[in-house]
């Protein structure tokens, strides 16, 4: 049997699956970094397990996070999504999805990916923490600050630093797996 991460639920395979195949894997392919950074700006008062329920109908509604077809969305198209079931329907911050890929492309032309953009953060260099619960672990640290600062200057919406710092453990910046954990690194 597996030891995972104590926030993981037993028996829930939704957060099983995603604890096992998703959860600080190291991400370099701009559209799912920009899923991803899109996914964790939905999850703002609201728990991980909804937006993980909803994951498919947003990349329905969002054409599978293509940032340059979701970057030319108008409010029209706002007003046809914010109809589906499929979604959260929150307008602004759906509206924030379309205005952040605006902003992500102009990050991929001066940085030439999503990823050299992130990862320039961190020295290219995966932070791994110990972490003997993760109720005890950071939910932000100096380097989600100072991304923050940088999002919020570009333009981005709907960015705190505990949602960056939540995007960074998800796209492999920050491996904060439980030292118990089979998914951590060694």
């Amino acid at each position: 049997m597996k030891t995972r991460c104590g926030w993981v639920k037993k028996g829930n395979s939704i957060y099983e699956s995603y604890h096992d195949n998703e959860w600080g894997i190291i991400i370099k392919d701009d559209r799912a970094i920009f899923e991803l950074f899109s996914l964790e700006t939905q999850a703002a008062g609201l728990s991980w397990l909804t937006i993980l329920q909803k994951k498919e109908g947003y990349r329905a509604v969002f054409h599978d996070f293509d940032i340059y077809i979701v970057a030319r969305f108008n409010k029209e198209k706002i007003d046809t999504i914010l109809k589906s079931d499929l979604i959260i329907r929150n307008r602004p911050k759906l509206e924030a999805i379309v205005e952040n890929a605006k902003k992500m492309i102009e990050i991929i032309e001066e940085f030439g990916s999503l990823y050299n953009y992130f990862w320039g953060f961190i020295n290219n260099k995966q932070i791994v923490n110990t972490i003997a619960n993760y109720k005890n672990a950071p939910c932000t640290n100096e380097i989600s600050d100072t991304i923050t600062k940088d999002l919020k200057k570009r333009g981005f919406k709907f960015v705190g630093s505990v949602t960056v710092y939540a995007f960074m453990q998800a796209c492999g910046m920050v491996d904060d797996h439980e030292n118990s954990c089979f998914k951590r690194s060694k």
